[in-house]
């Protein structure tokens, strides 16, 4: 199988899996993320931009045989194609995928959503998981101006294909200052996931870093990830976050039933487990939707000692 770009592997780095961020898949487990140069976006915040805007290629090749061998002489869980679109290099991706199933090992995309249904049919059956990162609410001006993506139509038609196919999905969203905050906006979209994909669709406001060609922007306040919060929650998502402010009280799951905290985490790493083994909450006896059982590692005991 012919690979988009033969001899790039751009970036190689071993993460807890919600770092990436999954709250409701394989928790506590650790992923190989692999990347490759360019991207279908052009963010003008990109935090990948060394290799998504990368113009030459110059890495060395890393056959999918290698990367699962490096998978498993590492001891992680899974592979993560993440740091730029993976669509952008999915025939390379679906022969690691191939390999890694054999293995043992599962697999992730981390992705835009910017994707053809022929490219959700290749993924079923060999991708297990897929984030899909909204920027901006997905607000039409905040794309068109600030990703060059002329409407956010295709991401949610992405979102119906890989419910259809049964892939687990995972919803981040990127909120910006000023430009890429509209409230209006989120309760628009917010809306339309709990009716089209879910209620217990989880979803994460992210908080904004400066950077690329958007340095003289602020970081987002919690006050604004908060109000995205509780328009998400009166809309009826039963499982919302806020993500990449550490320590605040929106990283941790909580029944929907009776309001227990049942998973408490900081930043990365999981510092409470209160579920059964069959991910019920202990206090109640309710279900949490989560794909795979809490893996109490090496790692995660590093992470939490150290919080």
């Amino acid at each position: 199988m012919p690979y988009w770009y033969p001899d790039s592997l751009s970036a190689m780095q071993i993460d807890p899996i919600e770092k990436k961020p999954f709250n409701h898949f394989m928790p506590g487990s650790w992923v190989l993320g692999v990347g490759t140069d360019s991207c279908n976006f052009d963010c003008a915040f990109c935090q990948n931009h060394a290799i998504s805007k990368e113009k030459e290629i110059n890495q060395d090749y890393v056959s999918p045989e290698s990367l699962v061998d490096m998978a498993i002489a590492n001891k992680v869980d899974g592979i993560a194609f993440t740091y730029n679109e993976p669509t952008i290099f999915i025939e390379y991706a679906l022969d690691v995928a191939d390999l890694a199933k054999k293995n043992g090992l599962f697999t992730v995309f981390v992705s835009n959503g910017y994707m053809t249904k022929e490219a959700v049919e290749a993924i079923k059956g060999k991708i297990d998981a897929v984030v899909v990162d909204f920027k901006g609410n997905g607000d039409q001006k905040f794309m068109n101006k600030y990703e060059t993506v002329p409407k956010e139509e295709p991401i949610k038609e992405t979102l119906l294909n890989l419910s259809k196919a049964g892939i687990h999905i995972e919803i981040t969203d990127l909120i910006v200052p000023k430009v890429g905050d509209s409230l209006e906006a989120a309760d628009s979209l917010t809306k339309w996931i709990a009716g089209n994909i879910g209620r217990d669709t989880p979803i994460q406001f992210t908080r904004f870093y400066p950077d690329y060609k958007m340095y003289n922007y602020p970081y987002t306040s919690l006050k604004s990830l908060e109000e995205h919060y509780e328009i998400a929650k009166k809309n009826g998502l039963r499982f919302v976050y806020i993500g990449n402010v550490p320590g605040n009280e929106h990283e941790s799951t909580y029944c929907p039933n009776c309001g227990e905290e049942v998973i408490r985490r900081n930043g990365f790493g999981i510092t409470r487990w209160d579920l059964d083994n069959d991910n019920r909450c202990k206090k109640c006896g309710c279900k949490i939707p989560i794909e795979g059982t809490y893996k109490k590692n090496p790692y995660h005991r590093a992470i939490e000692s150290f919080y």
